[in-house]
Parts: C-alpha cells; sequence; structure tokens
C-alpha cells in the first residue's frame, strides 16, 4: 500500500520478534529502513529475508554509539524503540544487576534514541516516534514482573511527556502496549519452564481470545502509527492483548 514510502524509518531490536516484524512491514510499505540490534547473527538472517533492510550493529544503550549512529543519518522520519528484555521476579528476587540493565535497554536508550532523532524531526518539521511499552505498566500487573513493569511505566510516562512538549512542531509519540506475543525470547522462557506445555497454555489464556498475539500484528499497528493515517494519534497508550485487560 506504499503507507510509508519516502519515510526514513529506525527500528531498535531488530533482529527478533516484533522489531524483525515491523523491520519486514516498514520495508513492505516503501519506507527505506534502518534496522539496529547488537545481535549480528539475527540481523544477518533479516537482510537474507529483506535485502531492502538496512541493518546495522548499534548498542542502543551507549549513548557515543547512538550519537555516531545518527550523526550518519540526514533525515529521520519514524523511530520505533522497540528493543527491550523482560526479567523476571518480585522485588525481594530482583537483583541490582536486573535492575539496572532493565532500565538500561527499556527506559535508557528509549532517552538516548529520542534525543538524537529530536534535532533531525525537528528540523524536517516532524516526524513520529513510538515507543515499547506493555499493558504490564501503568496500564495493569502480572506476577514476577517488578522492574519490567516499573520500565515499562516509564515508557508511558516518557512517551506522555514527548507527545505533549513537541505536538506543537508536528512531532507525535505513542505507545504500542501488547500482553503475550509469540516472540523468540517469549518461547524461550516457556521452554525453560517446569511444564512447558502447561506454560504456554497458562500464558495463552491470558488473552479472552485463547492465543498470544503475533509479531506481524504489532508490527500492523506500528505501520499504522508511523503513518500519515495516524495524524490525529498522540500521547496514546495503545492496547494491543486478545481482551486481556478486559
Amino acid at each position: 500500500m506504499n503507507r510509508l514510502e519516502r519515510k526514513t524509518c529506525v527500528i531498535t531490536g531488530a533482529a527478533a520478534g516484533i522489531g524483525y516484524s515491523t523491520a519486514l512491514a516498514f520495508v513492505a510499505e516503501r519506507a527505506l529502513v534502518f534496522a539496529l540490534d547488537k545481535n549480528e547473527e539475527g540481523l544477518g538472517r533479516l537482510s537474507e529475508a529483506c535485502p531492502d533492510a538496512r541493518p546495522m550493529v548499534v548498542d542502543i544503550t551507549d549513548p557515543a554509539a547512538v550519537r555516531s549512529f545518527y550523526g550518519q543519518l540526514a533525515s529521520v522520519d519514524v523511530l520505533f524503540n522497540c528493543a527491550g528484555k523482560v526479567a523476571v521476579g518480585d522485588l525481594a528476587a530482583c537483583s541490582d544487576a536486573d535492575w539496572q540493565t532493565t532500565l538500561d535497554l527499556n527506559v535508557t536508550s528509549i532517552f538516548y534514541m529520542c534525543r538524537e532523532a529530536l534535532p533531525l524531526m525537528l528540523a524536517a518539521g516532524g516526524g513520529s516516534i513510538i515507543n515499547m511499552a506493555s499493558v504490564i505498566s501503568s496500564i495493569g500487573a502480572a506476577p514476577d514482573r517488578f522492574a519490567y513493569a516499573a520500565s515499562k511505566a516509564a515508557v508511558i510516562g516518557m512517551t506522555k511527556s514527548i507527545a505533549r512538549d513537541y505536538a506543537p512542531k508536528g512531532i507525535r509519540c505513542n505507545a504500542i502496549c501488547p500482553s503475550g506475543v509469540e516472540t523468540p525470547s517469549m518461547t524461550a522462557r516457556i521452554a525453560a519452564m517446569d511444564d512447558p506445555e502447561a506454560a504456554r497454555a497458562t500464558f495463552s489464556s491470558r488473552q479472552p481470545v485463547g492465543r498470544m498475539g503475533m509479531p506481524e500484528e504489532i508490527a500492523e499497528l506500528a505501520v499504522y502509527l508511523a503513518g500519515d493515517g495516524a495524524r490525529f494519534v498522540t500521547g496514546s497508550a495503545v492496547v494491543i492483548d486478545g481482551g486481556a485487560t478486559l
């Protein structure tokens, strides 16, 4: 449909899961896609599946690396901050390392990526920022997701702040808030559990539709938020959860 034709798009966490599927979807909509990740092997698979994507190994938790990446761009129309991690455990089980690495990747990297994209978007008269949040955040809770929930609540707060400050300058900022999604990381977590079959049934049953989401379904929402059809949408935490929060 060419919904993103002539748009320069940056996606983090593009080596697998939602980021990978979104890179494919953006390219299919005629975008110029810079696909960022630390996982060189995963980026290689993306390049094979989609030769038009531009994979780049970038540590988005390193402000110097982020600054260096943006220094190579003449413009950016869309930034999708998709990279993240799920730390398992409640407050008592949360180690200093779990807390810090969760905040570094899920929150601080978004700050770095948005801060460096901002001058390019302002110079162009606007842009769309999409942040990956979750229904496990300020929206709701789940067992043993203390650090993760705190980080995703922060993402929603950052999203709304950016949206409010920069709407007059043509920059939109929205958050995507899924429930469980069939990503490689989710599959790996389930496989590591004592009873993977029962665990999968539990994760699926949390959604009234009876299953977890697919990365392609989240990617389709990202395409909408990135495109001009969403010009009136900003500051939203868009829930896509199969009814899990009903």
